[in-house]
């Protein structure tokens, strides 16, 4: 016998149902960021607004990818090995389903491709973390357009290159994984580990927070 039906026997009104808190909305940034160090990830959901430092880094990063989004409209695809396409530009994202959201550089609509580009300020490698951010930002592209998103693009600014990068079903849950291990993290208000590289210390906003970085 059900809730409602002993409910129902005894004259009374059933129980009202189970209230299912929702999972906290993460960034793509989240992700890359957490890759990077997790460290970083919690503290900008742990500290109080008044504490978190200012991270001039982001705001040149931006100013930077409108500028490059501007020269963008004037290029073509040959870039991205394509003759033809709709770009759209600075593409804010959200998926209720997957409790996430983003402001992608760039999407790329060539045919049945939808295709993820993140504009990068770096001519080195694409590390780990630029990659899990291009494959979040595909299962929020999929989600929208629903088409499945087999490939990005990581555009290096300095060098005025594309990178492609096979977004594998492996990253598509490794991303998933982050999201449950970062939301398991704030949830517990537990510190995780420091960066292994401990060169991405140096020039950390959250160093003075960490008490076993030196």
């Amino acid at each position: 016998m059900t809730a409602s039906e002993k409910a129902a026997k005894r004259g009374t009104a059933p129980p009202p149902p189970a209230l299912l808190t929702p999972p906290l909305t993460l960034t793509v940034s989240d992700i890359k960021q957490f890759v990077y160090c997790p460290r970083v990830v919690f503290f900008t959901y742990t500290l109080p607004p008044r504490r978190r430092p200012a991270t001039y880094k982001m705001e040149e990063g931006r100013i930077e990818h409108d500028h490059v989004a501007g020269l963008e409209q004037r290029r073509g695809l040959r870039a991205y090995g394509l003759s033809e396409g709709e770009r759209l530009f600075n593409v804010s994202l959200h998926s209720a389903r997957l409790a996430l959201s983003g402001k992608l550089d760039m999407v790329i609509l060539a045919g049945d491709e939808v295709i993820p580009v993140d504009f990068k300020n770096s001519g080195g490698g694409i590390g780990l973390n630029h990659r899990y951010q291009l494959a979040s930002y595909a299962l929020l592209v999929e989600d929208k357009w629903r088409k499945p998103v087999r490939r990005g693009f990581v555009y290096l600014v300095p060098l005025k290159m594309a990178r492609e990068v096979v977004i594998s079903p492996n990253m598509r849950l490794f991303a998933r994984q982050v999201m449950h291990k970062i939301r398991e993290m704030i949830e517990s208000e537990t510190m995780p580990p420091s960066a292994r590289q401990k060169a991405r210390c140096r020039d950390c906003e959250y160093r003075n927070f960490c008490n076993d970085v030196c």
